[in-house]
């Protein structure tokens, strides 16, 4: 009787732009048993290429780099073509797309080895037991705007990116929660970040207001204050204070101040709303 035969060595292409990038990647995928590298490429084109030429069984594909993106190389290779793939990337707000897309995992820079582990164990096991197909049309429903709704990326297509946001990726403590915007009861500015309120808990991400509130339904939500926005059914009673302040009073008792330009536009939702 023959032994059990072992573990499949799993062929891997590290695509990144940046130098330090790649070498991590690299050193990590030295430490793990059963992987081959089978090359590294410092952009888009030479990643689309080395693809062709090396059939890798996995693609740690970083998403933002200059000219030719990771998204523009799922898009040269095909769907049908690309191999499974674990995306990289430096900014929160594209970690949904990769959730989405359902590409077998993705990574936040910076991460640590322990998660970059979890991410490699992922991506063996669907490589070798789920469908191909199904990787396949999960990645051809990205690359067309698919069902779910992402985050913007600079090379999604214009109709996707311009749906309203249905969840936002929330990264913690190396590990990505996806928060469903319906949940979300208010959000207020801290500096260069946006906390997200939902309920008693509260989530930090790197955002401008102003970005979130061009992707946010404008049916649910309407920004009150330069740092505020909230959820439009949330809202309880507008509170006139001294002089021209007003306050706006949610339901569950928070209360926020409200602009002085944006309150008749305020009124003017809360009208048609009630």
């Amino acid at each position: 009787m023959s032994a059990p035969a072992g573990p499949r060595v799993l062929r891997v292409l590290v695509v990144d732009d940046e130098p330090l990038g790649r070498r991590r990647v690299v050193e990590l995928l030295g430490e793990a048993p059963d992987v081959e590298i089978v090359g590294t490429a410092a952009d888009g084109a030479a990643a689309v290429e080395a693809i062709r030429r090396d059939r890798p069984d996995l693609v740690l594909l970083d998403v933002q780099m200059p000219k030719m993106s990771g998204l523009d190389v799922v898009q040269a290779i095909g769907p049908a073509q690309m191999p499974a793939t674990i995306f990289v990337t430096a900014h929160d707000q594209y970690a949904l797309h990769a959730f989405d897309a359902a590409a077998v995992d993705y990574l936040v820079k910076p991460f640590r080895d322990d998660r970059f582990a979890e991410a490699l164990r992922r991506a063996r096991r669907r490589i070798e037991s789920e469908s191909r197909d199904r990787l396949h049309e999960q990645l051809l429903a990205l690359l067309r705007g698919g069902t779910t709704t992402p985050v913007p990326v600079a090379t999604a297509a214009t109709d996707a990116s311009a749906r309203p946001l249905e969840r936002i990726a929330v990264q913690m403590r190396g590990r990505m929660r996806v928060v469903p915007v319906s949940q979300i009861d208010y959000i207020t500015a801290s500096g260069p970040y946006v906390e997200l309120h939902v309920g008693t808990h509260r989530y930090v991400i790197r955002e401008s207001m102003q970005h979130l509130e061009e992707r946010l339904d404008p049916e649910r939500f309407v920004r009150v204050h330069r740092s505020a926005i909230v959820r439009l059914d949330l809202v309880d009673t507008l509170l006139r204070g001294e002089g021209s302040e007003y306050q706006l009073l949610l339901k569950g008792g928070v209360r926020l101040r409200v602009g002085r330009s944006r309150r008749e536009a305020l009124e003017r939702r809360l009208g048609r709303t009630w």
